[in-house]
């Protein structure tokens, strides 16, 4: 075996620990010594900071600022505040070049007028709903659609389109974000006054935290989640293909010919969908699997294992790039989590650094419930009533082989 393929496979030393990677791949332990280790090989214990700039303004006048939290020398995040936007998260790579991990665009214009979600807080409803519609208590609602017959991520004006009010958190600890937004009763035909608060904070572990506060006047749905378009080699730096995943779920949400869930749980064992043993992501992406065909490509639903009722978080996802060594983990309470492997991107996007990005350039983690959820009973409610709090996190862990 290569440097490179053990370095690939071995991404999981940080939960199965030294021994349990071995056994995983029948290696010795000298071999297990080149895994990743539990904790981050960035500096840590520098001081954090955050600061803020102007980033232009809305077609309508409203005053955009970006923020820059974190720290110079370890993980460092821009963050807009139109869509709650993650625009940069810059670390270095094994050899100590930084760069920024996510897919973005470089004015508010090129946000506004073309972005395909890049790195924006998603909602009300993150994923698809078929044909936008629902119902709660025998009340039906209609969603605008904007995905073919089927109403995407909030409909056509979300979360991602809003300007949110910013508050800075900055403490010993972790430094970061607190973005407040009211969606209003009815807007893009969601009942009730929505209240939503979302943190992004950053600790000195090199660990973004996540955190989803919301609250209604009437019974609504609500599924949030962010949509960042991860490329652990650096944005615009080419396919994702090579880069490695592993997924702690043994089924997935198929769907049909409009990506709508078809209501089954099936195994993702004998499947592309089988991530259970860390594997390149582009090994299984050109196989004709009829699911496959469909997205072309991942735009799945992966039922995440050791879910109960969002009371427990725990690590469910681990990535790594054997070029740059880069590596993240995804530790969330969330049931399940959308993999998109850029099927979509096609040369419009230029990026941050000048370059086009293409098919496949990128992956997304969204932590969530299942898409389409408010329209089948045996999924996971999504139904949120006055006098209940939505409350759910998501961390993504950032590190360096």
């Amino acid at each position: 075996m290569t440097d490179v393929s053990r370095r690939a496979v071995m991404l999981g030393a940080g939960a199965l620990g030294v021994g349990g990677v071995a056994a995983m791949m029948g290696s010795t332990p000298a071999a297990a010594a080149t895994a990743i280790p539990s904790s981050s090989a960035l500096p840590t214990g520098g001081k954090l900071s955050i600061s803020s700039e102007p980033f232009g303004s809305t077609t309508d006048g409203v005053a955009v600022e970006r923020y820059t939290f974190g720290s110079a020398h370890g993980v460092q995040v821009q963050m807009l505040t139109y869509g709650a936007t993650l625009q940069t998260i810059t670390f270095g790579d094994r050899h100590g070049h930084r760069q920024s991990i996510l897919l973005g665009l470089p004015t508010l214009a090129n946000y506004i007028a073309e972005s395909p979600y890049f790195g924006a807080t998603i909602g009300r409803y993150g994923n698809r709903i078929a044909k936008g519609k629902f119902s709660i208590d025998g009340k039906s609602y209609q969603i605008p659609i904007n995905n073919g017959e089927n109403a995407l991520h909030g409909g056509p004006i979300g979360f991602d389109k809003k300007v949110w009010k910013a508050t800075v958190i900055k403490e010993t600890s972790r430094v970061g974000v607190s973005f407040h937004y009211v969606s209003v009763d009815g807007e893009m035909g969601f009942p009730g006054n929505l209240d939503t608060t979302v943190e992004y904070t950053l600790n000195s572990a090199n660990e973004l935290t996540i955190g989803y506060h919301a609250t209604t006047d009437k019974p609504t749905i609500v599924n949030l989640t962010n949509h960042a378009y991860f490329n652990l080699a650096g944005e615009g730096s080419g396919t994702v293909e090579g880069q490695i995943l592993e997924v702690n779920a043994n089924a997935f949400t198929p769907v049909d010919v409009n990506l709508i869930p078809t209501g089954d749980l099936p195994t993702v064992g004998g499947t592309p969908f089988d991530f259970r043993q860390a594997k390149p992501i582009g090994k299984d992406v050109r196989v004709g699997h009829p699911q496959i065909l469909i997205g072309p490509g991942y735009d799945h639903n992966w039922v995440l294992n050791g879910y109960h009722g969002g009371k427990t978080s725990r690590q469910v996802v681990r990535a790594y790039d054997p070029a740059s060594g880069r590596w993240l983990t995804c530790t969330t309470d969330q049931p399940g989590v959308q993999i998109y492997s850029g099927n979509f991107l096609n040369g419009a996007f230029t990026g941050l650094t000048g370059r086009t990005y293409r098919q496949g350039d990128a992956f997304t983690l969204e932590t969530q419930h299942y898409p389409d959820s408010p329209n089948q009973p045996s999924f996971p409610s999504t139904v949120l009533r006055p006098g209940q709090v939505y409350a759910t996190k998501t961390t993504y862990g950032f590190g360096v082989a």
